[in-house]
This record gives structure tokens, sequence and C-alpha cells, in this order.
């Protein structure tokens, strides 16, 4: 099996599954933390698979394993914020600013919608594994949760609970594949839990706030692919 994170420039969950021998690899349009094998823009190679032409796609077999940190700026539940333009820089906004606002929005929402769909035809097309992670909105706002036709099949309400940085509840999608249901047995390493919202540039991560906030610890990575996608005789004893 290989791994293909995609939308991951940080290595996380690369590095968590090479850790048990497993060839695994970073695609991202980014390279801030050196560790994208391959600097691409995901975005036209779904399109191009979607379409029939060459793609990354047709690289990955059935027994690999695709891993997608899919873009949720306009999923999340601050996005009908923004939507509605009740965000409070729209305070000021004419009636006219704010429709040409809601329209640009809306057609970033609709692309965005679009390609993920497109990208899970594409994976079933050619018969490939896909995972797919995404926040879970407290607030119940979460565009995908109401609007997908595709419902998730692990929640996890509280990522500190696995040693993560922060609590933010998150959705994972299993195509193609069943999550396991291993048992984790051992004391979880001491992190500082951090508030999302009011996280600043001068953080702990050393990195600029918007990447911090989309952090997630290597602890939570190693736990997660072991709880969920590793067979036991894998990992245990490592």
């Amino acid at each position: 099996m290989i791994v293909h994170c995609l939308f991951e420039q940080s290595g996380t969950f690369k590095n968590a599954f090479k850790k048990y021998g497993i060839e695994a690899y970073d695609y991202d349009i980014q390279n801030e933390f050196g560790e994208t094998d391959y600097v691409t823009d995901l975005f036209k190679e779904i399109e191009g698979g979607y379409q029939g032409k060459p793609s990354l796609f047709d690289k990955i077999g059935p027994d690999d394993l695709i891993f997608a940190f899919f873009p949720c700026t306009y999923f999340s539940d601050q996005s009908p914020r923004h939507l509605c333009c009740t965000a409070y820089q729209y305070k000021n906004y004419t009636i006219e600013q704010k429709c040409e606002v809601s329209m640009k929005r809306h057609r970033q929402l609709s692309l965005f919608y679009e390609i993920l769909n497109k990208f899970v035809i594409v994976c079933q097309r050619k018969h490939l594994r896909l995972i797919i992670e995404n926040p879970l909105s407290t607030s119940g706002m979460h565009y995908l949760t109401h609007f997908w036709c595709l419902k998730p099949n692990v929640i996890d309400k509280d990522r500190t609970l696995n040693g993560d940085y922060y609590k933010k509840p998150t959705q994972y999608w299993f195509i193609g594949l069943q999550p396991k249901n291993n048992l984790i047995f051992e004391p979880l390493e001491v992190v500082e839990v951090m508030k999302q919202r009011y996280v600043t540039s001068d953080n702990p991560l050393g990195v600029d706030r918007k990447t911090a906030r989309s952090m997630i610890h290597p602890q939570y990575a190693d736990r997660f692919i072991r709880q969920y996608i590793l067979d036991e005789e894998i990992w245990r004893g490592k």
C-alpha cells in the first residue's frame, strides 16, 4: 500500500504512516514546510481526471489509499456569515456591495462543492480507496453536514482526547473502505491545548495564524491511523 496525502503539506500524516514502514507522499500546491513531495494544483488534477485526461490518479492503484484534507474554507460554519454578509466587516456595506459579495461567495462555494464531488467520482471510477477529512461545526452550520449526499463514517468531537492541539470537532468519510475499530491503550503525551478561534501569529507552533489553525499534532495523526486505518499487526510492537 502507498498512501497519497492530498492537500497536506505539513507531512504530519505522511510521516505517521512512514513510521510504520508504509510508503507515503504529500501533495499540495504549497511547500511551506519542505514536506510536499509533489507540488501540484490538485484542483486541476481532479478536473483532468474527471474529464478522462491524464492525471495523478492514473498512478494510484486500488490497493493504495488516498487521504485528502480537502479545503474547508467555503464549507465551514463561518462561510454563511460571509454569504449572508452578517460578518462584522460588512457592517457598512451598501445593499449593492453585499449582493456582489454574496454572489462571489456563492460562486466559490459552488466551485469547491463541484470539485469535491468530481474528486469522489474520479476515485469511484478508478476503484480507489479514499478518506476525506473536514471539520464538523459545533453550531451545525457546516455545509457538507446538511447538503452532501454522503455521510461521515467517523466523527471526532474532541481531538484533544487523542492528543491534538485543538478540540476542533472533525468528520471523516471512508469511501471504498471501512474504518477499523482498534483500541489504543497507552498514555498520551501532554500537549498544550489551544483555542482555535484565538490563535495569534505569535503561537507555539511558530507558523502564521492561518496555518496554525489547520495544524494537527503528530500524536493525533499516529493514533488516528492506528485506530481506524492500519491492521493491528502492522503497528503492534513498533
